[in-house]
């Protein structure tokens, strides 16, 4: 977005009825854009929206569903940005893991991505302004033990969203990632591991709500725990994989 305000800017929040989602609609609301919240679950969505500042109009849709996703940018935009957080996450190994559930994560997390994309990319190039938001998260940013196919596909939406900046930047169009540590959510509810430095979903969305005017790509929170990380995935594979078994190791201890 070109200046430092969110107030009257028509939003559109992919993946908004619960965690990370809600929180950010919620703030959203409260900073004077308006809104449109898409999920799945239309009861949820109604639930979250019930005490905002202003009614936002509900588009109940699943992101697998490409169809679904062009009919709603069609009848609801254009829009001053596109904020995709939909996300699917079934902690486990990779031995153990279904493959309907690892379909169903990349289809989701990934193609739901990509769905989104093509839905609102053309009006924003042919406009020649706009924003598209993408979640990533630090587990993408090496590939982690026990959390597959999620950080696949994670570190899949931190290469899409790399490359799609450099592409729609010459066409007015301004590309974020979101990279979140551990927030509290249902999500993160699923993991049995100590989770440093977690934060609350609220935290969370003020953070990414100053993100969207800020100048920075990467939104990337807490920024201790984030730092940490980004350090580590640096590291050569020599010095990572001993890190990776380690945590393997201790999952294990617990029966993970």
């Amino acid at each position: 977005m070109k200046n430092d305000t969110l107030e009257n800017k028509k939003i559109w929040v992919i993946g908004a009825s619960s965690g990370i989602g809600a929180a950010l609609a919620a703030e959203l609301d409260q900073r004077g854009a308006h809104l449109v919240l898409s999920a799945r679950r239309h009861d949820e969505l109604e639930k979250i929206s019930r005490n905002f500042l202003s009614p936002p109009a509900l588009m109940p849709l699943d992101v697998g569903d490409s169809a679904a996703l062009q009919k709603a940018a069609q009848e609801s935009g254009p829009f001053d940005s596109v904020i995709f957080l939909a996300a699917v996450y079934n902690p486990g190994l990779l031995e153990d893991m279904k493959l309907a559930d690892a379909r169903r994560t990349l289809d989701i997390n990934i193609c739901g991505a990509i769905n989104t994309i093509d839905a609102v990319y053309p009006a924003m190039r042919q406009a020649g302004k706009g924003q598209i938001v993408l979640c990533g998260s630090v587990a993408g940013y090496r590939g982690l033990p026990n959390s597959q196919p999620y950080s696949m596909t994670k570190a899949a939406m931190i290469s899409l969203a790399e490359t799609l900046k450099v592409e729609a930047e010459p066409h007015g169009i301004n590309v974020k990632l979101i990279s979140p540590g551990f927030v509290r959510t249902p999500m993160t509810a699923q993991n049995d591991f100590a989770m440093p430095m977690m934060i609350e979903p609220e935290e969370a969305a003020k953070i990414i709500a100053d993100g969207l005017t800020a100048k920075a790509f990467e939104i990337h929170f807490p920024k201790k725990f984030t730092w940490m990380i980004k350090c580590i995935a640096a590291l050569p594979y020599f010095l990572y994989f001993p890190i990776a078994r380690c945590i393997l190791k201790n999952k294990s201890k617990k029966g993970v």
